[in-house]
């Protein structure tokens, strides 16, 4: 899969099947619609594209109107959502800079100068409910009078419901399930277990002084769930290893309010710094906590080692899940 920063140049600009979105993380509805521009790009001779913005559109007018509370979290990094783009079968992305320039294109502006003349669109997919250029002033209707005029096709998908709850697959849905902890409900609507990955980085080695070692990964976004968790890291065995994760600000040892996932791998040693992992989120133990000292902070790690280690031992027995809400207070 090619990806671009922006337009492609002007001998990279192939005719193509072409869905616009922000795509956070790629749910059941996201991949039925890609299907469809994947299937028409093969009918068509054509790439099957997609165009996704960077920041997400949201996270840059929160940011202008100086009150990022009203961004939404993300549920997956760049690299996942790429990930995953891929292998929907997508061969080409373009990642554009959501910028004031940007927002600033009229509906007309949109349609000459970034699908007829800097993607060369000739059949679009896009939502229901899709709105373009400055406003949102552009709807579907427009999108598809501009298709007559300018020779590309426009498509709309209908929204995808979820089958066990009859409600419809979201963006916001998955980040409801995320934040409540319920990652059977996330899995059914992305489709897959929900995990992070990233490559390990070199952190402030507190968790090698209170005696649990840990591996960490930059969360460069605000992420769609904080608190401790059980996971499994995939990426250093030949099968997933058990650990136990933070997810958050750490506020009892950092004022800076980077947020970090911090992974214990349990009877883990090996030095890993540089490699790529994937951290696969199983349960969620208990909310992030400030303490009054790193004899507490070590005294709370050490029960949401035992309590995973609990976890992962039932569930050998079929018993995983177990863990209620009075084991986590």
């Amino acid at each position: 899969m090619k990806v671009f920063r922006g337009l492609p140049n002007a001998a990279s600009r192939a005719p193509c099947a072409l869905t616009i979105g922000n795509f956070d993380g790629v749910h059941l509805g996201h991949q039925a619609l890609l299907a469809r521009v994947r299937g028409a790009a093969a009918g068509l001779g054509l790439e099957a594209a997609v165009m996704t913005f960077e920041p997400h559109p949201r996270e840059f007018f929160a940011q202008r109107a100086g009150d990022l509370s009203k961004a939404p979290p993300r549920i997956a990094n760049l690299r996942d959502k790429l990930q995953s783009l891929s292998d929907n079968g997508i061969d080409r992305v373009i990642v554009e800079h959501f910028s004031a320039a940007f927002a600033g294109l009229s509906p007309q502006q949109f349609t000459e100068q970034v699908l007829v003349e800097g993607l060369h669109v000739k059949w679009l997919m896009v939502g229901d409910d899709f709105c373009y250029g400055a406003k949102r002033a552009g709807n579907v209707a427009m999108l598809q009078e501009a298709g007559r005029q300018y020779g590309f096709h426009v498509e709309t998908l209908p929204t995808v419901m979820n089958g066990s709850t009859s409600t419809r697959v979201s963006s916001s849905a998955v980040r409801l399930a995320l934040a409540d902890g319920d990652f059977v409900h996330a899995e059914e609507l992305l489709g897959h277990p929900y995990a992070i990955s990233g490559h390990v980085i070199h952190g402030q080695k507190l968790g090698r002084t209170l005696g649990f070692p840990t591996l960490n990964l930059r969360v460069p976004h605000r992420p769609a769930l904080a608190g401790i968790f059980i996971v499994q890291v995939h990426g250093l065995a030949g099968q997933p290893l058990p650990a136990v994760a933070s997810l958050g600000v750490r506020p009892t040892v950092d004022d800076s309010g980077r947020v970090l996932l911090e992974v214990h791998i349990f009877d883990y040693a090996r030095s890993c710094y540089g490699s790529q992992v994937r951290v696969e989120f199983l349960h969620k133990l208990r909310d992030e906590e400030k303490y009054i000292d790193l004899p507490t902070l070590t005294a709370a790690i050490e029960r949401d080692a035992q309590m995973a280690r609990a976890w992962f031992a039932d569930r050998a027995t079929g018993a995983a899940g177990a863990i209620t809400a009075t084991d986590r207070i």
